[in-house]
């Protein structure tokens, strides 16, 4: 086995491990160097997918304000949004917009060089903003890595995966990775480790997150002791392109709705009056729900989105990418109904930190769809997550300033115990990883997706269960797949078993048997102790 240390590691190179990098890079003294590790190629994010844009509060929208902002997002909420939380996100992205742009990330602007700023769901004003028109966290993913690979203090680990944390007595002294291509693991040793791992849309059968999109840092920050948080809320994504054959389903960005979309049946039949007085601008749980039950009442795999009416200009100027990828189904967004259907999209739960990125865990820090800061509550509102990955990276970069990075190790490590386990050779009995997955996306999907009750969760956690007996790994794996699949397994049954604690709806927390919301509005936690789940009262 190999053996580095670094002085701050960060794990996911999505748009919050990038700009933490950069960030920690430009304000701190780095005696061993900053390691980024992605399990990818560098830029293969969930970020990359994103296409609405991102939310900022900006000065010069004479329109908007940070109140007005925290307004919508704890409507959005269902309860659950932390106030200042949400207060000091929104303050602080007019600030990281602008310092956004030294490192080479740019947004569109319009003939005068103002920012262009749309509307999507469940938002009051305009205070959108976007790049490449439909292509935001494309075009922000590509300048980001484009700014840190001229860096020359940042090393970064390609087709990486971290698969165990050092963690003892609640102190994070690094990581372990295995390296896919090499079939080698390296220990890497670090005061100060950043899980930056992003979301897990890849446990249900339809999602729009890529095929990395598999958990991972959920259950390594889990299985180290670090407490999660309200690992029930998956927010399904209404409208994701109708067509199966890929790992993933395109996403129909919310922004569509926004210029003007409506949806309706394959006859044209508008649908949404009967379930919201917004309509298609209802908070995203809402709409999700109603399409689901459009589908269901009529039989069809799916509804449509009537984009005809924004006009073909602004409709091929504005969602570019949208519309070439329509056309290589067949379908000219100018004038075709495009056929869309609910996916598992963003992840509102994670691993409990507050604004700086701490955890539970010392010298462990989570950013981005991983973290939970209280945010997102029980429903994202739109276009809050990339305003919650840059500012949560910034933060985390200026509260490392002042720390002291440099450390020694010790003859008699207190870590060498973790580190000897992934030293023996491991039994090479094969598992179809592919099968496997497949079923566990299935019962996800089937079972703790868009509606949910105890029968089908408990249904879900005996076939999680049983698949964990099928798989047999528990620690030390053979390869990335199988690595994801144990990950995908423990995230899983921590959503279920999340699910069924809760007896209430709630956002996008839709029990059948609990339909009405409780009075008290409660965060559920958990954690890791001796081995077994613990919920934290």
């Amino acid at each position: 086995m190999k053996y580095s240390k670094y002085s701050a590691v960060i794990v996911g190179s999505g748009i919050a491990g990038l700009y933490a990098a950069l960030k920690i890079e430009q304000q701190l003294d780095l005696p061993d160097g900053i390691l980024l590790i992605t399990k990818s190629k560098l830029g293969e994010s969930n970020s990359y997918y994103a296409q609405g844009g991102m939310v900022a509060v900006l000065k010069e929208n004479e329109n908007d304000s940070v109140e007005s902002h925290v307004t919508d997002t704890i409507k959005a909420g269902a309860g659950l949004s932390e106030l200042n939380t949400i207060k000091f996100i929104s303050e602080n992205s007019d600030k990281v917009v602008k310092d956004l742009l030294t490192f080479g990330v740019e947004f569109d602007r319009d003939e005068n060089g103002n920012f262009t700023l749309t509307k999507e769901a469940a938002h009051s004003v305009n205070r959108i903003l976007h790049s490449g028109g439909d292509a935001t966290g494309r075009e922000m993913e590509i300048a980001l890595c484009h700014t840190l690979q001229n860096n020359k203090n940042i090393d970064v680990y390609e087709n990486t995966i971290a698969v165990e944390l050092l963690v003892k007595d609640s102190v994070c002294g690094g990581v372990i990775v295995y390296n896919d291509e090499t079939k080698e693991y390296e220990t890497v040793y670090s005061k100060t480790l950043i899980m930056a791992t992003g979301g897990l849309g890849q446990l249900y059968k339809y999602t729009t997150n890529p095929i990395g999109a598999t958990g991972d840092g959920f259950a390594l920050c889990y299985n180290a002791g670090t407490t999660l948080q309200d690992m029930e809320f998956v927010q399904f994504h209404p409208t994701a392109l109708a067509f199966d054959g890929a790992e993933n389903r395109f996403l129909i960005s919310e922004a569509v709705r926004g210029e003007g979309a409506k949806l309706c049946d394959e006859f044209g039949m508008q649908f949404m009056a009967k379930y919201h007085e917004k309509r298609e601008l209802a908070p995203r749980d809402i709409v999700a729900r109603s399409i689901y039950c459009e589908m269901n009442n009529n039989g069809d795999p799916c509804v449509f989105l009537d984009a005809t009416g924004i006009g073909e200009e602004k409709l091929l100027k504005r969602f570019p990418t949208i519309a070439k990828k329509c056309k290589e189904y067949g379908i000219d967004i100018t004038t075709d109904l495009i056929p869309v259907a609910p996916a598992a999209h963003y992840f509102m739960g994670g691993v409990k930190t507050n604004l700086k990125g701490e955890t539970s865990i010392k010298g462990l820090y989570a950013i981005g769809e991983v973290s939970s800061t209280g945010l997102h509550g029980g429903n994202r509102l739109a276009s809050n997550s990339l305003l919650e990955c840059v500012v949560c990276a910034y933060e985390v970069a200026l509260f490392l300033k002042n720390s002291d990075l440099s450390f020694e190790l010790s003859q008699d490590d207190k870590f060498n115990n973790i580190v000897e386990e992934y030293s023996h050779k491991v039994d090479e009995l094969e598992y179809d990883v592919k099968d496997l997955k497949t079923e566990l996306q299935d019962v996800m999907w089937n079972c703790v997706g868009i509606f949910r009750n105890e029968s089908t969760l408990n249904s879900a956690l005996n076939i999680i269960e049983k698949l964990e007996k099928q798989f047999g790994r528990v620690n030390v794996c053979l390869s990335k797949d199988e690595y994801e699949l144990r990950n995908m397994l423990i995230t899983a049954k921590l959503i279920v078993l999340s699910a069924l604690r809760r007896q209430e709806s709630r956002g996008a927390h839709y029990r059948v048997d609990y339909l009405n919301t409780n009075e008290v509005c409660e965060h559920s936690m958990l954690n890791k102790i001796e081995g077994e789940l613990n919920f934290v009262k």
